[in-house]
């Protein structure tokens, strides 16, 4: 049975009581495999003991050393702080802080350090979305190079990399990794199973829109299910009360860039073909040239950003929001939004993130059997008319641990052992069952999650399907996460609320993209792989070539395409 956190925390705080005087020894790691781990883990007890007993080993020197960490607060990062944190100082001796606080603000404590030189943090979770910023900045280590240099002595030998299922996002071109996964979640489709396989909804539907209720594949069927839903009396299932056929969110707050920035633009057909990344043009709408230099955010100099596409892709999301969502939505964050479908009135969520499973699992809530088996099941998310075969089709945020240059070495290798502590397979299958967000292949596939998928909503199978890998994070091309992300809440909050056209917002965040780019280039910190903008020529030039930026479609209803989720998921398994 899995233990809940607030279990899981009690005996934390039990153990650092446990904690040893100058370094720690066995005594400790047996009392927490005995409490928390058990056999939730990839490894056999013997193999569990064997790890622990490195980590005790490799810690040694820093016996005694107090460090802080930072990561956002999720899930995940609550159970590394609230539990394995005090467990790893019980074990280890090395006392840590892991600091809890809002994305935003680690990419904006991240940032200080890297402008600073001062050391805020000893490590960082942050998102793999960066890899960009850190490649070219050169502010990080090169894990590659350090744990066979300087770091060797501390990294654990049986840290297996190769188990790792998204070091592919936290690799650089230049075939370096940057970052070590901690979690990763994608960005999914959301609906109600049980609306969807009703048979009275499904005539109806049929009998409305001549084709079959599903799984919509593109954005027009999308939109068709939630025209269908909002409004809709489902008294015969016992339903009370106003239904709504999309959830989202358009408060103007930095998670409003989020939104955007995480692969909507790509799902609506903005960037070109290429995985995990458009190239040249990405989902941001940047283009990079053959060195993968950023040329252009505007169409006027190849890029897509204001691109007929991008402007679709606005625009349907507001019409969605205003038309089929509840009217609350409309200013609410990310973090307020999310728990709402999980409160029974909503049909669909095109823009849903598999972190919010284990929150809309929970016992007693209404999108829940009283089997323990969910009434929802999440799929991929459909696309849109500017979308083609081969295009990137999602997000996948992957947060990762990141080591500063500016961080002294004694203090990055203390955190170091944390960071591989927290992702070591002795924990990971347990720290999986709590935050639901996979960062092994050995954890998915452990037998666990396969006695606990029906208990999931399709959250096992999609992760164990090859399909994953077809959910990207941010790539490259992007030179300066913290600078140019803050740009998209602050426009396309204009065109949400109305202020701005969203031709007009997107007109005025490609601009603001550019000068940024354009400060990088003239400074020159960024070397020969900075950016290197394209001069200015007439956005029809662009717009004629292969590729994006693309032309506007005379007709963006594409053929409205459905699919039975069942038989979707057995595709996965092909």
């Amino acid at each position: 049975m899995i233990r809940s956190l607030k279990q899981s925390t009690a005996f934390g705080l039990a153990l650092t009581l446990l904690g040893a005087p100058a370094f720690a020894d066995m005594q400790a790691a047996r009392a927490f495999l005995d409490a928390e781990i058990g056999d939730m883990s990839a490894l056999t007890r013997a193999e569990q003991e064997a790890e622990m007993q490195w980590f005790i080993d490799a810690a040694q020197p820093f016996a005694g050393m107090e460090i802080n960490v930072v990561s956002e607060t999720i899930t995940t990062h609550e159970y590394e702080a609230n539990v394995l944190a005090p467990a790893f100082s019980a074990i280890t001796g090395i006392k840590v802080t892991h600091d809890l606080i809002g994305e935003g603000d680690v990419v904006e404590k991240l940032q200080t350090q890297m402008q600073s030189g001062q050391n805020i943090y000893d490590a960082y979770v942050n998102d793999s979305d960066l890899i960009g910023t850190h490649w070219r900045y050169q502010q990080v280590r090169n894990l590659t190079d350090w744990m066979a240099n300087e770091g060797a002595d501390v990294t654990n030998p049986g840290l297996d990399l190769d188990d790792f299922i998204g070091t592919s996002f936290t690799t650089a071109p230049d075939g370096k990794l940057y970052q070590l996964p901690s979690q990763q979640f994608a960005n999914l489709y959301w609906f109600r199973y049980d609306w969807f396989n009703d048979e009275k909804n499904k005539a109806d539907f049929k009998a409305a829109y001549g084709y079959d209720l599903g799984v919509p594949v593109t954005w027009s069927a999308y939109e068709d299910i939630a025209e269908f839903f909002t409004g809709r009396d489902l008294g015969h299932l016992g339903v009370e009360g106003m239904i709504y056929g999309n959830m989202d969110y358009g408060k103007k707050d930095p998670s409003l860039g989020w939104r955007y920035t995480d692969a909507w633009m790509s799902m609506a057909g903005m960037g070109d073909v290429g995985e995990p990344n458009g190239l040249p043009v990405d989902e941001w709408g940047i283009r990079v040239n053959e060195n993968s230099q950023p040329v252009g955010a505007c169409v006027n100099r190849g890029g897509a950003t204001n691109s007929p596409a991008a402007v679709y892709a606005v625009e349907k999301a507001i019409k969605w929001l205003q038309e089929y969502s509840p009217p609350a939505a409309a200013g609410m964050t990310f973090s307020e939004a999310g728990p709402i479908p999980a409160q029974g009135n909503v049909a669909q969520q095109m823009f849903w993130y598999t972190a919010f499973t284990a929150d809309t699992v929970k016992e007693g809530l209404p999108v829940m059997n009283e089997d323990g088996t969910p009434k929802w099941r999440m799929a991929p998310s459909p696309h849109g008319a500017y979308w083609q075969e081969g295009m990137k089709v999602g997000y996948q945020d992957v947060g990762s641990w990141t080591l500063m240059q500016s961080t002294p070495e004694d203090r990055a290798k203390a955190a170091w052992l944390y960071a591989q502590f927290v992702t070591s397979k002795t924990v990971d299958v347990k720290k999986s069952h709590v935050g639901l967000t996979f960062v092994r292949e050995s954890t998915i596939q452990h037998d666990s999650f396969t006695e606990r998928a029906p208990r999931l909503g399709g959250l096992v199978e999609f992760y164990r399907s090859p399909a994953r890998v077809r959910w990207s994070p941010t790539g490259t091309n992007v030179p300066d996460y913290p600078k140019l992300a803050q740009l998209w809440w602050q426009n396309i909050g204009d065109a949400m609320s109305g202020a701005k056209t969203a031709q007009q917002a997107l007109d005025a965040l490609c601009v603001d993209m550019e000068n940024v780019m354009a400060r990088l280039e003239r400074a020159g910190i960024q070397g020969d792989i900075g950016p290197k903008l394209n001069e200015e020529r007439d956005a029809e030039y662009w717009l004629g070539q292969p590729g994006a930026p693309k032309p506007a479609l005379d007709n963006t209803r594409e053929t409205p395409e459905t699919v039975p989720y069942d038989e979707l998921v057995a595709s996965w398994n092909q």
